[in-house]
């Protein structure tokens, strides 16, 4: 493997203070929405937002992701059915009286109108390992390789201007069978994407105060 010399952009103690207030106030206010428009979204963005995914680090830069984006409402509508179904199996039989209270407050259900009204879904796919057809070779860290890389997606979904929610019906193996993903895929997260709806409403969040969530030593 090659090497380059590090791009660094040296920044004044100012600057880094300044652009890391403005990043803050603009992270802080993304929400997530469960009411969507469906304003059709530019595959254009679509496509920027997942290179920016890509861009995340992974365990010995195996990128181990495949990013599904998910806009003909025939599959939407499969999607739909599927997941509706997971979802009132959980609410009814799977979820303990403790979950359901904590969710309680949010107002969900087992019903998933968005998952057709909104105009995208992204559907993100963790690989166990890459398939090279004659050969199998192992992935590292790819939980977290893929985490990441979804935290980015979801900051690059709100720095361009749209809304996004973080859904995962459990179990998420009917997405891979409609969705006719290879073996070493995983649904890891299933995010819909687009413009909020004129009425859209969020609840007011309490965030956890800087002393409770960092130690510094």
């Amino acid at each position: 493997m090659e090497f380059e010399k590090l791009k660094f952009n040296d920044q004044s103690k100012e600057d880094m203070i300044q652009n890391s207030i403005e990043f803050l106030k603009m992270i802080r206010s993304r929400r997530t929405v469960r009411e969507f428009s469906d304003k059709i979204v530019p595959m254009d963005v679509i496509k920027n937002i997942i290179k920016a995914a890509s861009s995340a680090p992974s365990g010995a830069n195996k990128q181990p992701w495949h990013f599904v984006v998910v806009s003909d409402p025939y599959l939407k509508r499969k999607i739909r059915i599927a997941a509706e179904k997971e979802e009132k199996e959980f609410y009814t039989n799977r979820a303990p009286d403790s979950w359901l209270e904590d969710l309680n407050q949010f107002k969900t259900d087992w019903n998933k109108p968005f998952l057709e009204k909104a105009p995208i879904l992204i559907v993100v796919f963790r690989q166990s390992y890459a398939d090279l057809g004659f050969t199998k070779k192992k992935n590292y860290y790819v939980s977290e390789s893929v985490g990441i890389a979804c935290g980015v997606l979801l900051t690059a979904i709100h720095n361009a201007g749209l809304v996004s929610l973080t859904h995962t019906p459990s179990p998420m193996g009917f997405l891979e069978k409609i969705l006719k993903r290879p073996k070493n895929e995983k649904a890891f997260l299933l995010i819909p994407v687009g413009y909020p709806d004129g009425n859209a409403r969020v609840p007011n969040l309490k965030k956890k105060v800087y002393k409770e969530i960092a130690t510094v030593l």
